[in-house]
């Protein structure tokens, strides 16, 4: 297997493995801070296994949390999960996939402001097409009285993006650091359900735990896992291709699953948002191959 079809299969391993993520927490039927304390916590564990047998079995010596970027990248993607498992507990999920697509968008717009990378003319086409979507979704939102779990939604998006970004102003390996990071939802879950028990209100409450601790200790290390190494064999382009199997397939998994059906505007915003991510990803890919070829130059799209 050459190194591009090694690429390909790893990503497609990992969007396929990031697209169970809603369904197997929502077939958890747990209370939202159990939830985000148990799949939090199962990830936060399996890093540090993952971790220690790269040290003891590997050339490399990976750092868990490398420095102040990491640190600040890590909170980032920490309380990005917060917002991400309150937006599956408040709005339907095919909104919080086709929102949370908007992270490519939102990199773009702050590696303009922070990195001073100028979006190409292409890439602000595609903003443009793509806060049409999300503006649509959203208004749905207004409509069905879950506009809070579309905000949250929202917010992780941009939290995702912000992470993303520190990354790459760094330019250090922080491939631990979103699974590393789960210690901060875990540490507040944990809180939230401590308090509840001693108040007598509550409790820890997942009535089928072992399908959240199955995607927290499994699914999610190994859809980062995957989706972090495609990039050493894919260019940026076809690797954000493959992030779409969740935006696609999930929705499609509770459909099957669960019976919900998105509605109409949220069917058209995400179609929006879908066909505006492959148009952008299949344009960004045949720029690359042409750049590769010597047939234009980097500034010339």
């Amino acid at each position: 297997m050459n190194d591009h079809k090694k690429g390909l299969l790893l990503t497609a391993i990992g969007g396929l493995a990031l697209s169970f993520d809603v369904p197997l927490v929502r077939l958890g039927h747990g209370e939202m801070w159990s939830t985000v304390a148990l799949r939090s916590t199962a990830t936060f564990v399996a890093a540090i296994v993952l971790w220690l047998l790269v040290r003891r079995f590997g050339t490399s010596r990976p750092v868990l949390i490398p420095g102040r970027a990491g640190l600040a990248a890590g909170f980032c993607y920490g309380i990005s999960t917060i917002a991400f498992l309150g937006a599956v507990f408040n709005t339907a999920t095919a909104n919080v996939v086709f929102i949370v697509a908007f992270t490519p968008m939102y990199a773009a717009i702050l590696g303009w402001l922070i990195l001073k990378e100028r979006p190409s003319p292409s890439t602000l086409v595609t903003m443009l097409v793509m806060f049409f979507g999300v503006g649509l979704i959203v208004s749905g939102g207004l409509a069905g009285d879950h506009i809070f779990g579309d905000v949250l939604a929202a917010t992780a998006s941009f939290l995702l993006a912000l992470a993303i970004t520190l990354s790459r102003a760094a330019r250090i390996d922080m491939g631990f650091v979103p699974l590393v990071a789960t210690v901060i939802p875990a540490t507040i879950g944990l809180s939230f359900v401590g308090a509840s028990s001693l108040a007598g209100t509550g409790g820890f409450s997942v009535a089928d735990p072992i399908w959240v601790a199955f995607d927290g200790a499994i699914m999610m290390p190994l859809a980062f896992w995957c989706l972090a190494t495609g990039p050493k064999y894919l260019s940026g382009p076809e690797v954000g291709m493959f992030y779409l199997l969740e935006t696609i397939l999930a929705p499609i998994w509770v459909w099957l699953i669960f019976s919900e059906i998105p509605s109409a505007r949220t069917l058209l915003g995400g179609s929006i948002l879908v066909l505006a991510l492959i148009g952008y990803s299949a344009w960004q890919v045949r720029r690359v191959e042409r750049l590769r070829a010597g047939v234009v130059t980097s500034q010339t799209i």
